[in-house]
């Protein structure tokens, strides 16, 4: 008699402060899953507070996967992250459980579910001569040359974003085709992994409330504290890590060109405009069914997870 098969990965997506965690932790423990993070920037060791990375404590309670798993100086890629996530889906599935994915990182999730794009290497000269430039001429004027050689790519990057900008103009000049390109095509290495996308919606007013609050609380709760450490460790402030937000405006803090309170407005600002560019992402994913992250924590929970157990992805719910 055949097996039955088994049921299919879950994914909670959105933008940042819209719940993501809570509901995946809940549903973890309702369905018997395991939690791999899909939070770009929660990969670093020692950036804790500013990612809200999940704690001892909920981590004793759902085993989580992909946290704490590169140090400040080291990247991980899309493919990087996807290769990795797609080890830890079959080691869950191994034990009998659920995997079941959490985060707001477009291109790790595209890459993880739709599959791998045909991206060049990189070229370390080409790199290193892109840093020079960066130091002399400054941000703007390569992000210019971006729109130049690639407007598509420049169009979705944030202005301040500079490892991206780097990379997709790395991208152009070594291969002499922009990266937009690359990532339209048919994505190839790796096999589409069926899942039930579930994404979560918050109003733009009420989520940038909550992205105020939240800053206030992460810095309430010693974030400022975490950057000094980290920088005492005699880490370099050009490190890929401390280009987050929020750690990097606190880097422009502790080394006396802002105040705190200046440093906290500019991370909210860059916070909100970060969540807008989140939503503009997940709204363009056809495979996405949404919910009201607004209702009643209870009623949520059970939405989802009505939704989680018919298994019908891909459609408006509620």
């Amino acid at each position: 008699m055949p097996s039955p098969p088994e049921p299919p990965v879950l994914a909670i997506v959105g933008a940042t402060a819209t719940g993501k965690s809570a509901l995946g932790m809940a549903l973890a423990e309702q369905l018997e899953g395991e939690i791999i993070n899909a939070d770009a920037l929660q990969l670093y060791r020692g950036l804790d507070i500013g990612t809200a990375k999940p704690g001892p404590e909920e981590r004793a309670r759902v085993p989580h996967h992909l946290l704490d798993i590169l140090e400040p100086h080291e990247r991980a890629s899309a493919g990087d992250f996807a290769r990795l996530a797609r080890a830890a889906i079959e080691e869950i599935r191994g034990r009998g459980r659920r995997p079941i994915v959490v985060g707001g990182s477009g291109l790790y999730l595209r890459a993880l579910f739709e599959g791998i794009s045909p991206i060049p290497p990189g070229d370390p000269e080409v790199r290193e001569a892109l840093r020079e430039r960066l130091k002399e001429e400054g941000l703007p004027v390569l992000a210019g040359e971006l729109r130049r050689l690639d407007p598509v790519t420049a169009g979705r990057l944030g202005a301040g974003d500079t490892q991206r900008i780097l990379r997709a103009l790395e991208v152009a000049l070594v291969s002499g085709e922009p990266l937009s390109a690359f990532l339209s095509r048919q994505p190839f290495g790796t096999e589409r992994i069926e899942a039930l996308r579930v994404g979560l919606t918050v109003p733009r007013g009420i989520l940038y409330d909550q992205i105020a609050g939240r800053v206030a609380r992460m810095v309430k709760k010693g974030w400022v504290e975490e950057v000094a450490g980290l920088l005492a460790r005699g880490l370099s402030p050009d490190l890929p890590a401390f280009q987050a937000i929020g750690y990097r405006q606190i880097v422009q803090h502790l080394g006396g060109t802002w105040s705190l309170d200046r440093a906290i407005a500019e991370t909210i600002q860059a916070t909100r405009r970060f969540a807008k560019r989140q939503e503009t992402w997940f709204r363009k994913e056809p495979e996405i069914t949404w919910f009201s992250a607004q209702e009643l924590n209870r009623l949520l929970f059970y939405r989802v997870l009505d939704y989680a157990n018919r298994r019908s992805p891909g459609r408006a719910y509620g």
